[in-house]
């Protein structure tokens, strides 16, 4: 007998009331989400997700006395089961932006963004099997990759050739059964090379790990070293 899956827990971090009550009518009309607390400045967000423990949080970036970035960080730093943390903003190529998914955002969401979008990203990032908006992210991560070059880090060379295979895919946005088929392995095959890359980068995701990968110079490069 099949049960019913939970439904998916969201709090809104937003300072502005009235794109809260926008955000919460979208999401509350589906049947699989639950909108399940509010906050209007990053310190509260970080409170209510401490108390009511969601799913998914759409955090907006700018906010008075703790902003989102911030807030992200303090989530993901002192609780052992952190939600995934999308961000909220005006702009794509917000400097903001990038720096709330270095802290740890599992991705971002436009304001100008329509109600199907929003639910798609929410439902996305709470399996967490893909990226958010793939392609924005490549784009912010290479940008800061060229402007910031740094050496690359010891984890690089722990890489198999094939975890670098599968990290160079998962920066296109492939979800699991993708990679799959592009590799022409079984779905456990892939889960198991995606963990160890998650592990081997030590990140919490797939765009952490895609961050990183553009930051080491992985993706986008045409050889590698020391792989194996």
């Amino acid at each position: 007998m099949n049960s019913t899956p939970p439904p998916i827990r969201v709090v809104l971090a937003d300072d502005e009331r009235m794109v809260r009550t926008a955000l919460r009518a979208i999401l509350d009309a589906e049947p699989d989400i639950e909108v399940v607390g509010e906050a209007t400045t990053g310190a509260e967000a970080v409170s209510v997700v401490r108390e009511l423990r969601p799913t998914v949080v759409l955090m907006d970036v700018r906010m008075p006395e703790v902003d989102g970035i911030r807030a992200t960080e303090q989530i993901l730093q002192t609780l052992s089961e952190p939600p995934r943390i999308v961000v909220v903003t005006t702009f794509e190529n917000d400097s903001y932006v990038y720096d709330a998914l270095r802290a740890g955002a599992s991705g971002f969401l436009l304001k100008r963004a329509d109600a199907d979008q929003l639910v798609q990203a929410v439902r996305l990032v709470a399996r967490s099997d893909s990226l958010l908006f793939p392609a924005a992210v490549r784009t912010l991560a290479a940008e800061h990759a060229r402007s910031r070059p740094a050496p690359p880090p010891p984890w690089a060379a722990r890489l198999t050739e094939r975890e670098s295979d599968v990290l160079r895919l998962m920066a296109t946005g492939l979800t699991n059964g993708e990679l799959a088929k592009r590799l022409g392995v079984g779905p456990a095959t892939v889960k198991t090379h995606v963990a160890s890359v998650l592990a081997k980068t030590g990140t919490r995701d797939r765009t952490q790990a895609v961050i990183a990968a553009y930051e080491a110079g992985i993706v986008g490069q045409s050889s590698q070293g020391n792989r194996r």
